[in-house]
């Protein structure tokens, strides 16, 4: 028995852990026969056509998709062309975006077997075991022999399916109950399998809250796995020094012993090399976990944390409960040691948010200082409170995934469009961390950050800048350009020039100096008395004993700004931004000693 899983990912460095897992359980709890279940993954930047010859050559008697947001439209298109050419194999469906309209898929493709609906390795196995146990087929891709033009017998007593009977009729059984997490294998002990890629690991399912736009308030069965396996699978991790583990627990501290047990082993037994992702309600962590979080090397963990608005009519609607003010207390406390990198996250599009609103709830969350602010926008996911309420919000979304808001009674579709441009500029000139210090300069001149970003993204609009791919240098060049027409009001164009020339070295060795920069104030003769120096004394580069004064310049650079002399050095950079280590520094006076050579050098020949 030929079986296929297939997973179409939204990038090459994802992963698919659905698949994995649905493999290891069978392999576990299944037959000699669960050996041979294979897995593909591709990507949505693959063509159709590529995606298909694979599959065809791969000729499964039983293939299984992985269905989400970010590929439902790709797997429909396979659909269509899968039973063409493979016209004997059953297809079957799983995963979040069919789950809540399986039928519906069922009638829109004919070639269709079935769906695996919710939570899927106690569904695939049963599943799997039936196909093994009965090898029934029937020619026009049912997954069995009828009885009397009824369901195929078996099918209809495994929970969480719904297919389609020989006789063309759609059965759906009941829901499946919830698994016991712990009785999930562990999927990753062939790490080569998962080579630069992100891994993703869940030691919990379910979430406690009701958000009205999140499916995951549906299955309200949190289950915790056992911590004595979570360790240890924790330790895998880091004796492998896996890059980045991303937890995809839906509230990881929801429950205070489960966080803290795990927050404590890993920084216990931290190696220096693996970073953890957590997505975490700030309002809930108390004094322990803070000091706990404080306590962590410098990009041990990084934290998630979906605030979403700060409109209490909002937070209400949607029905959210947040203490905003222990957000941002919490989101301080977390800041101030600068050893956890936070990504914020804000909604637009949610009921009683006008663009105003969203205005005040942005400036509300940027003044926390995050490392990174995403602003997203609604997704009006098929089986949530929100899409029911569709008609009551005014609340009108695209019909193609991700289902993402068009506009709603209190926001237009002109406000949306605007918000896609500041987003943009958001995403250009704040999360990327490349403009840091020219950024909070700038915010003087404005009556807010989001006004600033609004006059930047008109700034944009007005000149075309817009749908044109810019280097990261011309990005520099267009705020220098941006702020030069402000004017004066805004600032001193001097100083300014000065702040970009400190955030563009900040990230880069730039040697071939961008003529939008002022000159750079360290002399050359300068800068080589300095690395004369440091090749005998290494009194600020102490890491370089092993180089040359050539070779720590290509390492280094020095820049003269508001009156002190900066050393960048590259070898050494920030954890968290990514930035060169600064130090500043006092230059001997290299022009004065080659005054003085000259002078040797005449009085010899003279």
């Amino acid at each position: 028995m030929n079986i296929l899983l297939a997973a179409v990912n939204a990038k090459y460095i994802h992963s698919n852990p659905a698949v994995y897992s649905l493999r290891a359980y069978a392999r576990a709890y299944g037959g000699t026969w669960a050996e041979d279940i294979r897995i593909a993954e591709y990507t949505i930047n693959q063509t159709v056509d590529e995606i298909l010859m694979d599959i065809y050559t791969r000729r499964p008697d039983i293939l299984c998709i992985s269905c989400y947001l970010w590929n439902i439209s790709y797997v429909r298109q396979l659909l269509r062309e899968l039973g063409k050419v493979l016209p004997d194999t059953d297809i079957w469906l799983g995963g979040p975006e069919v789950s809540w309209n399986a039928a519906e898929m069922l009638q829109e493709h004919p070639r269709l077997t079935g769906v695996m609906r919710g939570e899927g390795e106690a569904t695939f196995l049963e599943l799997m075991e039936y196909y093994h146990r009965t090898g029934l087929k029937t020619p026009d891709g049912g997954a069995g022999k009828e009885e009397d033009g009824k369901a195929p017998a078996g099918l209809s007593r495994i929970s969480g399916l719904t297919f389609r009977t020989g006789g063309g009729d759609i059965v759906e059984t009941p829901p499946r109950p919830a698994l016991d997490m712990s009785t999930i294998p562990f999927f990753y002990e062939h790490t080569e399998e998962f080579r630069n890629r992100i891994v993703y690991y869940e030691s919990s399912r379910g979430c406690p809250f009701s958000c009205s736009y999140c499916l995951s308030s549906i299955d309200r069965s949190l289950r915790f796995r056992d911590m004595e396996l979570v360790k240890q699978e924790l330790q895998f991790f880091i004796d492998r020094e896996v890059p980045q583990v991303k937890f995809v627990d839906r509230t990881f501290n929801c429950r205070r012993d489960h966080a803290v047990a795990i927050w404590r082993y890993i920084r216990e037994h931290d190696r220096g090399r693996t970073n953890f992702h957590f997505e975490v309600a700030a309002d809930l962590l108390d004094e322990e976990e803070i000091r706990l979080i404080r306590s962590m090397r410098p990009g041990l963990i990084q934290l998630e944390i979906g605030i979403q608005s700060t409109n209490p009519d909002t937070i209400r609607e949607i029905r959210r409960t947040m203490d905003l003010e222990k957000v941002e207390q919490n989101v301080a406390l977390i800041r101030e040691p600068r050893n956890v990198h936070q990504h914020l996250d804000l909604i637009a599009g949610l009921p009683y948010e006008d663009y105003d609103s969203f205005a005040r709830s942005f400036d509300r969350v940027y003044a926390m200082r995050p490392d990174q602010l995403q602003l997203g926008f609604l997704k009006v996911l098929k089986g949530s409170y929100m899409y029911e309420m569709t008609q009551g919000y005014g609340l009108l979304c695209q019909d193609r995934p991700p289902y993402e808001v068009l506009s709603t009674k209190w926001l237009s579709y002109e406000d949306v469009i605007r918000l896609k441009k500041i987003e943009e500029m958001v995403e250009v000139y704040y999360n990327s961390g490349q403009f840091r210090n020219t950024m909070e300069q700038a915010e003087r001149a404005f009556s807010s950050p989001f006004a600033m970003y609004g006059a930047l993204a008109d700034y944009y609009e007005e000149r075309g800048l817009f749908r044109v791919s810019h280097s990261r240098i011309a990005r520099y060049e267009i705020l220098r350009d941006f702020l030069m027409h402000l004017g004066k009001s805004a600032g001193d164009p001097e100083e300014y020039a000065e702040w970009l020339t400190l955030d563009m070295y900040l990230r880069d060795n730039v040697k071939n100096r961008p003529a939008f920069l002022p000159e750079n104030k360290v002399h050359p003769d300068e800068a080589a008395a300095f690395y004369k120096m440091e090749e005998k004394e290494h009194r600020y580069l102490k890491d370089y004993m092993d180089c040359d004064r050539r070779q720590m310049r290509k390492m280094t650079h020095l820049e003269r700004l508001r009156g002190e002399v900066l050393l960048f050095d590259y070898r050494k950079r920030d954890p968290l931004s990514g930035d060169a280590a600064v130090c500043r520094v006092e230059l001997p006076d290299g022009r004065q000693e080659n005054r003085e050579k000259a002078k040797e050098t005449k009085n010899e020949f003279s």
